[in-house]
């Protein structure tokens, strides 16, 4: 029997994922005492129903319950069932986000303030995320892309050790990108800002591109930031880092970093990474 167990922390999409393993053809159990994992086990393992396909969400929801989790994986461990656990994960800022959009309160929050609860949660969950074999980090992905990465992984075979990089275009002067890694100028660029007919396009249209790129230095650029992000990634994985943030910035955010923001995102899409590019300064497309 195939047995994944799907945790991680509120906010970050367990619902949205134990919805594409149903939709998968999985037998979906949401928010069970751990202490009861084994004995359903072997209940599935024993039904005339020939269930061979199941999923699990334990989560914070199951409070004084959910310290009995590692009990239980050890029971599962004696008892040679074999399961997989999927750690579910966002940065702060988004799940702040998602909880005020919904205005629904943290587990974890009490009487505090939604940020208190996220940094119990975390803590709490910390030798679980060590334990998981598979973590997926939601936090610039859609509803949709996210059940498509459930999917990817345990349903067509996919792997986990690639992380997620996330590659965001920003303008300088309405201040750097607080969250990346890694931070790319490309303010030497000659800037299409100056060109008329350019100047109210941005690094989405064909012809800012091919302004941009026109140039030898925007060339030797982008391939030096390829191979130095090519080289930066196992190094990243080895680490446990499951995410990486990139910026690229400009002045604006509108024509070089989005151009650059591009060519980047497709050349790691081609070499069969997780990718998710976002542009701040342009709010639709």
């Amino acid at each position: 029997m195939e047995m994944i167990i799907v945790t991680g922390l509120s906010g970050a999409g367990k619902s949205q994922a134990l919805k594409s393993l149903e939709d998968s053809g999985y037998y979906c159990v949401d928010n069970i005492p751990p202490v009861l994992i084994p004995r359903f086990a072997e209940l599935c393992q024993n039904s005339m129903d020939d269930i061979k396909k199941v999923a699990l969400v334990v989560d914070i929801r199951g409070g004084r319950f959910f310290d009995d989790l590692f009990q239980a994986l050890d029971e599962l461990d004696g008892a040679a069932l074999e399961y997989q656990i999927l750690f579910l994960d966002a940065r702060d800022e988004v799940l702040i986000k998602r909880y005020k959009e919904t205005r629904r309160s943290h587990p974890m929050q009490l009487e505090g303030r939604i940020e208190d609860g996220i940094a119990l949660e975390r803590e709490k969950l910390k030798n679980l995320k060590l334990r998981s074999n598979s973590i997926i980090d939601t936090s610039d992905l859609t509803s949709h892309q996210l059940r498509s990465e459930v999917r990817k992984v345990f349903v067509e075979g996919g792997n986990t050790t690639s992380m997620t990089v996330n590659i965001t275009s920003f303008g300088f002067k309405k201040g750097i990108l607080l969250d990346a890694d890694l931070v790319f100028d490309v303010r030497f660029l000659p800037n299409p800002y100056y060109i008329d007919e350019l100047k109210l396009l941005t690094g989405h249209s064909d012809k800012i591109q091919d302004y941009v790129m026109q140039f030898e230095e925007a060339q030797i650029f982008l391939d030096k930031m390829q191979d130095m992000v090519d080289f930066l990634i196992p190094q990243y994985i080895k680490e446990g880092k499951n995410q990486l943030v990139i910026g690229i910035g400009c002045t604006g955010g509108k024509h070089r970093s989005v151009t650059l923001t591009h060519k980047l995102h497709d050349d790691l899409v081609n070499k069969g990474h997780r990718v998710s590019m976002n542009h701040r300064e342009i709010k639709e497309r």
